[in-house]
């Protein structure tokens, strides 16, 4: 096995995936980066899009999508097919060999079916329907580590499975920290913003760091809500499972040491 330097573990949104100048741009950089790297993506602002264009209502329940079947075919279709490709052959076509990957290839992640869970009312119970849970033990690290060492980049889609069988979707911020963590890498959340806001109507009240406890007190005064909230869970899970660091950060700002560190 060689002995690589420090892994890093990218994520980007369905609000970059789903904006072609921005795509490119992070394809570029991501491309021209000197390390061995996994890629997980979204893509949910054309999942949701496409599932309207066919009838189909959207619905989100505290962040996160309520999946029937249809709307599995729907996900499956666009985070695994489109996005998925569109995506490896952008960086193909900048020099970087990447192979593109659902969860049931090469089972690279395995998920259970989330069971009915008490919304925070501590009252409401809820079926998410075809939604997968992970955890650093679901990811394949023996066949990713051999990708890597033969310098071949992963990029991993939000389906995975539950080895009987049947496709599950999973939430992308929760792969790539459960990557980051298997693979004791440093994960990178990208999204649109220079990182975590304290003003969210000024782009350049950028916190510089954030630590367990201040993100417990910012949440608490609803200075952090709504969906920066699961993307700060995400790292501080990460870095508690045995991620080397985690940042939030802009897409287009991949090659500076811009951002929003994330510490326990």
């Amino acid at each position: 096995m060689k002995d690589l330097p420090a892994i890093k573990v990218f994520k980007i949104g369905g609000n970059v995936v789903d904006d072609e100048p921005s795509l490119e741009r992070f394809c570029r950089d991501f491309a021209s980066l000197d390390c061995p790297r996994v890629l997980v993506h979204g893509g949910g602002v054309m999942a949701s899009s496409i599932q309207k264009s066919l009838g189909q209502t959207p619905q989100k329940i505290e962040g996160r999508r309520v999946t029937d079947l249809d709307t599995l075919k729907v996900v499956t279709m666009v985070y695994s097919g489109w996005c998925n490709k569109h995506i490896t052959a952008l960086l193909q076509a900048r020099g970087c060999n990447a192979i593109g990957l659902s969860g049931c290839d090469a089972s690279v992640v395995t998920a259970r079916r989330r069971a009915p869970r008490t919304l925070s009312d501590g009252k409401t119970v809820v079926d998410y329907g075809y939604v997968g849970d992970v955890n650093p033990e679901s990811v394949n690290v023996p066949f990713i580590m051999s990708l890597l060492e033969a310098g071949i980049v992963p990029v991993l889609c939000a389906i995975n499975h539950d080895g009987k069988g049947q496709l599950l979707n999973t939430n992308a911020d929760t792969i790539a920290s459960s990557v980051a963590s298997a693979l004791k890498a440093e994960l990178v959340c990208c999204f649109e913003l220079d990182g975590v806001l304290l003003d969210i109507n000024d782009p350049s009240s950028v916190i510089e760091r954030i630590s367990e406890a201040d993100f417990e007190a910012m949440k608490s005064s609803g200075a952090i809500a709504d969906g920066m909230i699961p993307k700060i869970e995400n790292c501080l899970s990460a870095l508690r499972s045995g991620a080397r660091s985690a940042v939030i950060k802009n897409a287009s700002r991949i090659t500076d040491g811009s951002g929003t560190l994330i510490t326990v």
